[in-house]
């Protein structure tokens, strides 16, 4: 977690963007909704305005609904890492969790033609795996980069292992998880719905709950948030086991999309992206503060991009290249902001 020495007071969740000198006008409006969140508005639209400009598909409804399909995904894993940077760690492992569950639910569904069932195991395996990842950061003491990265391997084996390496089971008869895949409510397809529904109880849980509290001040200095009464070990087990359950979501969502159990495809990679979004939303890497609101602008911002490069036939190895520079820009940005000592720079 973060570093013991009291060296910064935890920051409250009740602001989702660095303080704004209030004046007359635009100001007060701006540090209500966030500077960040108008920032990355703008860029979206930016984007959008550049790139519907070389192609007049982009605004086509169809492209939005794929755009938007395609932001679920990396949308719930960016939003629960959000939370676990709040808390000063971070969980590489969600996209294998999504990964195994996604297999779960396929060779389940297969077995049994039961829906319910099929989605409730893999719920549960992913709670599972978050309270191993919990455990291992709290009793092995040990840095939950390396804990989860260790488990990131781990939890992929398990899958291919399962599975053979293939994909499993078939749910594409099945209504409900047609449903998932290709429905829609209000004309917004049913898999935006399930990031919306997810994305704003985590909201509330973080800005309106006491647990919320106690996890931005964990992440702000754990060791303030011990002395204050606050039981650090129980945050920690909860928060990983949230992040392994919004995981398996997403690998049943997965499930669901594709029409079967994937050990890798549509998981891989998937946390670098989730990383990326929390980053760009301005969850603070050191923990302490962070935004759901301004995560879900983030992942929206790189679904436009990388629907974009696809659209104007740009190599895809290039997507690869864009997230790592927008990663880390999003963590220089924080750094120089901070007002930290940077590495391998005097004082």
């Amino acid at each position: 977690m973060s570093d013991p020495t009291p060296t910064k007071a935890p920051e409250a969740p009740a602001s989702d963007s660095a303080p704004v000198k209030a004046s007359s006008g635009i100001m007060p409006f701006l540090r209500k909704i966030g500077v960040e969140n108008v920032a990355l508005v703008f860029a979206i639209i930016a984007l959008a305005g550049v790139i519907g400009s070389q192609n007049a598909s982009f605004f086509k409804p169809a492209n939005i609904a794929a755009i938007g399909n395609y932001v679920v995904i990396m949308g719930l894993l960016a939003v629960v890492q959000t939370v676990v940077i709040i808390m000063g760690g971070i969980d590489i492992s969600v996209g294998s969790i999504a990964g195994l569950s996604s297999v779960l639910a396929g060779m389940i569904f297969a077995s049994s033609s039961n829906w319910a069932f099929s989605m409730i195991v893999p719920l549960a395996v992913g709670a599972v795996c978050g309270l191993f990842n919990g455990c291992v950061v709290i009793f092995g003491r040990i840095t939950p980069l390396i804990a989860t990265l260790a488990t990131l391997s781990s939890y992929k084996g398990i899958a291919q292992l399962v599975s053979n390496g293939r994909a499993q089971g078939y749910t594409g008869a099945d209504p409900v998880y047609i449903f998932f895949a290709r429905g829609s409510v209000l004309f917004i397809p049913a898999l935006v719905w399930v990031l919306i529904i997810v994305a704003a109880l985590i909201h509330v849980m973080l800005r309106y709950t006491r647990v919320g509290r106690d996890i931005y001040a964990v992440g702000g200095n754990d060791m303030a948030a011990r002395l204050s009464g606050i039981n650090v070990n129980q945050r920690i087990l909860t928060v990983f086991v949230l992040a392994g359950v919004v995981a398996a979501i997403a690998g049943i969502l997965i499930t669901a999309r594709t029409g079967s159990g994937q050990p890798v495809s549509g998981s891989e990679g998937m946390e670098m992206l989730a990383v990326t979004g929390a980053a760009l939303g301005g969850a603070a890497l050191r923990g302490g503060k962070g935004s759901i609101i301004s995560t879900i602008f983030a992942v929206i911002l790189l679904g436009v991009l990388m629907n974009g490069m696809t659209l104007l036939g740009i190599n895809p190895f290039w997507q690869n290249i864009a997230q790592g520079a927008l990663l880390i820009s999003a963590v220089v940005i924080q750094q120089l902001s901070s007002g930290e000592r940077r590495v391998g720079l005097p004082k």
